[in-house]
């Protein structure tokens, strides 16, 4: 049986070539502990100092700003938590979300509502996006948690504006770049971010590393208790191969943002027209053109996204956030951007990647055309 045609970047990315080849030495032979002071954890120390200094220029961050984690869900609950610790006896005892934010996000802030905190949800309009101007950001606002990219729908979010009035309330700003880095520009002086979330395996490094921004100055409390790893954030020896990989990949993202943004997203759009032509009533989620150049978020009529990845077995794709896997529910996302029970449920989220091929898009659209002809009423 032949593989299929992978269409589900935004869930996860194969680890580039390069990045396992940065990877090998120090799973083979580079075992020593960057704590350790004698040539094996030197030389370790070297390689998570480098690797640093990579996904800090992916960003325009300064190294000593980048804490390495495990994942994007633990950066994030450092980032939401831990600024809450840090704020606890102060009065500023109101966080805000958007509605569109991943569960690492909405967790922890359900979390510090149960502690007390006023945790109030930012709602969204039709194409996902948040209204700037209809915020109201007090003074007792102390962190405003926004994405940067949606992992559904790929809609941008203006952060710039959120940030610049969040900032004018005395709040901090919290992005989640999940499923931005990589696939376009993440500029930390463009966004006003104070903390920002980034995944390795959303950018072709593995599965079991993330990193937190957090700008110098950020008032932030560790939320786990160890030894003084990465600046005290983040107890526990660092895990130096997925890290020297996620430089790598950090490096690879950089050098190629540009070509490699402006390639899938030609073959995004030819996708999007083959389809078209082929399903009369295909419908777009999400905004038309502020979303990843990658991400094709597409309700097909009369026929449940679930059947319709049943039915073209030959295209991998998912009906929305692979953390969602299995559940024939209507997305979130979808209900809070306003979307019909009908429409929400015909959804599926095809996300394009660096090893994506035109053939391969070509053959996926005559494949899923079909499988919905098979299926329409």
């Amino acid at each position: 049986m032949s593989t299929p045609i992978y269409l589900d970047y935004n869930a996860t990315t194969p680890v580039d070539p390069h990045v396992l080849e940065a990877m090998l030495p120090w799973l083979r032979d580079g075992f020593g502990n960057p704590s350790s002071d004698h040539p094996q954890g030197r030389r370790a120390k070297a390689a998570v100092d480098e690797a640093r200094a990579e996904v800090a220029a992916l960003i325009g961050a300064r190294p000593e700003e980048i804490v390495f984690t495990g994942c994007a869900t633990e950066a994030n609950n450092l980032a939401i938590l831990g600024v809450a610790r840090a704020l606890a006896d102060g009065r500023r005892q109101r966080l805000l979300y958007s509605a569109v934010e991943h569960p690492a996000v909405a967790r922890p802030m359900a979390h510090l509502a149960e502690a007390g905190w006023r945790v109030e949800v930012i709602p969204v309009d039709e194409t996902g996006r948040v209204d700037p101007d209809a915020l109201r950001i007090g003074d007792d606002t102390a962190l405003v948690s926004v994405m940067l990219a949606n992992n559904e729908v790929g809609t941008l979010q203006p952060i710039r504006a959120i940030a610049d009035r969040a900032h004018d309330a005395g709040a901090l700003m919290h992005v989640d770049a999940a499923q931005a880095a990589g696939k376009i520009g993440v500029d930390l002086d463009a966004l006003g971010a104070d903390l920002l979330t980034l995944a390795g395996h959303k950018f072709y490094a593995p599965k079991g590393v993330g990193a937190l921004y957090v700008r110098a100055g950020t008032p932030i409390s560790a939320i786990q208790f160890g030894a003084g790893h990465e600046g005290g954030l983040r107890p526990g020896t660092e895990n130096v191969p997925h890290i020297v990989g996620m430089g790598e990949a950090a490096r690879l993202a950089r050098l190629e943002l540009a070509t490699a943004s402006a390639r899938i997203r030609v073959l995004r759009d030819v996708l999007h027209r083959r389809l078209g032509d082929a399903i009369p009533g295909l419908a777009l989620n999400g905004h038309a053109t502020e979303r990843l150049p990658n991400t094709l978020n597409i309700s097909f009529p009369g026929v449940a996204g679930w059947r319709m990845l049943e039915a073209a077995t030959a295209v991998a794709a998912s009906t929305g956030s692979a953390c969602h896997a299995g559940q024939h529910g209507a997305s979130g996302v979808l209900g809070a951007m306003g979307l019909s029970g009908e429409r929400a449920a015909g959804a599926v989220r095809l996300s394009l990647g660096r090893f994506s091929t035109e053939t391969e898009i070509h053959r996926a659209a005559d494949i899923l055309a079909a499988a919905w002809r098979s299926l329409a009423p």
